[in-house]
């Protein structure tokens, strides 16, 4: 009833602009939010709020702008919700966060190549995803040192590829760079003067 008085104020007060589907959403999600905790239908939830935040990107961007497919980079974390949920505890293995994050480069350098190929943005992307193993990988071996000295090489590798791409002519990225070093090497001095107290 509350949706039908929304859509029907919409038609009456502002016909230009649809704005009753945003508080139907929320209207929406209550009910059902009940009903998961109730039932514990968790993983179907999540399937159920995805499909509709993607309707509703998807709604905006052809409403809005329909020349600009941006719905596009907003969907693809959006799906990993339900995903991550059917996977339950084989969301934390190694396999998982190397598909993940190969799918994730993947996905957005082709949107990068596809939609806007003026600048290399999907190196931003690409750079946070590479931790997801990187760190779960060290995490679970217990190697800190090693990921600290991996860490600040994929670190490096980054500013200096940023540099080059963004402002080949000014050589920045040996200032971060500068800062990045001290990681490791606390790290192996603090290892290091533990062995031999």
């Amino acid at each position: 009833m509350t949706m039908i008085f929304l859509a029907i104020s919409n038609y009456l007060t502002t016909p230009d602009t649809i704005w009753f589907i945003y508080p139907c959403l929320l209207l929406l999600l209550w009910p059902t939010t009940m009903y998961v905790v109730i039932r514990k239908t968790y993983k179907s939830y999540s399937v159920f709020c995805s499909l509709m935040f993607i309707s509703l990107l998807v709604f905006e961007n052809y409403k809005d702008s329909p020349d600009v497919p941006w719905f596009l980079y907003a969907v693809y974390p959006i799906i990993w919700w339900p995903v991550f949920m059917y996977l339950g505890r084989k969301a934390a293995l190694m396999r998982v966060a190397l598909i993940g994050s190969l799918c994730t480069i993947i996905y957005y350098a082709l949107l990068n190549i596809i939609l806007s190929p003026q600048y290399p943005w999907a190196l931003y992307p690409a750079f946070l995803v590479i931790w997801w193993p990187l760190s779960l990988y060290h995490g679970k071996k217990k190697t800190f040192v090693s990921f600290s000295i991996q860490a600040a090489i994929l670190i490096s590798i980054f500013f200096i590829v940023v540099n080059a791409v963004s402002s080949p002519n000014t050589i920045w990225a040996i200032y971060p760079i500068f800062g990045v070093l001290w990681w490791p090497l606390s790290m192996y001095f603090y290892v290091y003067r533990r062995r031999n107290c």
